[in-house]
């Protein structure tokens, strides 16, 4: 157990605050601009199952798009939330960027890219509207949305990284079928899900949803923060939702019901100012995949990988998680 706690916390170094009504106008921005790269990624990847061609990532600068093929050119797009500038590199070495300032909108975004696209023979069309946001203006034409914090943005980043480590960690102990750590640009969260290997009964709904939940789920994730739920967060969510997950115990946390179904809520700020911080979220991950596929039924001991902590490791992390973050 030690030695797992040495690992869960060396990246910690002091997490920063991010309250939401901080930096509200500028994560709105950064929302927008992730979706815009989001399309472009989506328009020169090959589809894949549960729409993991779609989504960004983090990396050492802040996101990327990872590698694109378009018009017999290989590429990648990168926010650098270090520098504080968008990067477009083709893979024979020509580049083209700009910077993120306060006051550059959406609409400014979208043209400069579209333009740096354009002078490296990339440049794709996309469909210009947000998606499944609140925000409806069509991309060339949002001037509303135009802040850049900088502090609050490298805030985000070094939040992103870190929980992006210990998502990594926690991925490690499955052997099932799990998705990589990224971030969905539609609901601007960073997730991970692993699944079942049984399918989920069909759902009526959009065909974006009926593709996401094509199998049995218990999915993880960080909000920066929204207006249902508040300040930033981690969740925690199983699909289909067994009887009586909201009565089960969660090593930190709470249940949550929302519009979208039962959710397991940790503060950002809870895991923050915790003693452990990675301890107080790896426990409360756990109990929460414990709590949802025990529940579903599916073989949790046999879906343990080789690094996965042992029982008795187990229940000392989901004590110490709960002092922790107590």
């Amino acid at each position: 157990m030690n030695a797992m706690r040495t690992r869960s916390e060396q990246t910690v170094t002091k997490l920063p605050e991010l309250p939401l009504a901080g930096w509200r106008p500028t994560k709105d921005t950064l929302h927008l601009y992730c979706q815009i790269l989001g399309k472009v990624r989506l328009a020169t990847t090959p589809p894949r199952n549960h729409w993991w061609n779609a989504p960004l990532y983090v990396d050492v600068r802040g996101l990327t798009t990872r590698r694109m093929h378009h018009r017999g050119t290989t590429f990648d797009i990168t926010l650098d939330l270090v520098d504080h500038a968008l990067l477009v590199r083709t893979a024979d070495g020509r580049t083209r960027s700009f910077d993120l300032v306060d006051g550059l909108s959406v609409a400014d975004f979208d043209a400069h890219l579209h333009r740096a696209l354009d002078g490296l023979g990339v440049d794709v069309a996309i469909r210009e509207q947000p998606f499944g946001v609140p925000m409806t203006t069509p991309f060339p034409r949002d001037r509303e949305h135009a802040s850049w914090d900088r502090d609050a943005v490298e805030r985000f980043s070094r939040v992103l990284d870190w929980s992006d480590s210990v998502f990594e960690e926690f991925s490690g102990w499955f052997n099932g079928k799990t998705s990589p750590v990224h971030l969905f640009w539609h609901s601007f969260d960073l997730a991970v899900t692993r699944f079942s290997g049984r399918p989920a009964p069909l759902q009526d709904t959009d065909p974006v949803t009926q593709e996401a939940y094509t199998h049995e789920v218990v999915s993880f994730g960080f909000w920066p923060g929204d207006d249902r739920l508040g300040d930033a967060a981690y969740y925690s969510y199983t699909a289909p939702a067994p009887a009586g997950l909201g009565d089960q115990p969660l090593a930190a946390g709470s249940w949550t019901e929302t519009g979208a179904g039962l959710l397991a809520i940790l503060p950002y700020e809870t895991v923050r100012t915790s003693d452990a911080p990675a301890t107080a979220l790896l426990a409360f991950l756990q109990s929460a995949y414990e709590a949802g596929a025990r529940l579903a039924g599916w073989d949790v001991d046999g879906l343990e990988s080789t690094w996965c902590p042992t029982p008795e490791q187990l229940r000392q992390l989901r004590q110490l998680g709960q002092l922790s973050a107590g």
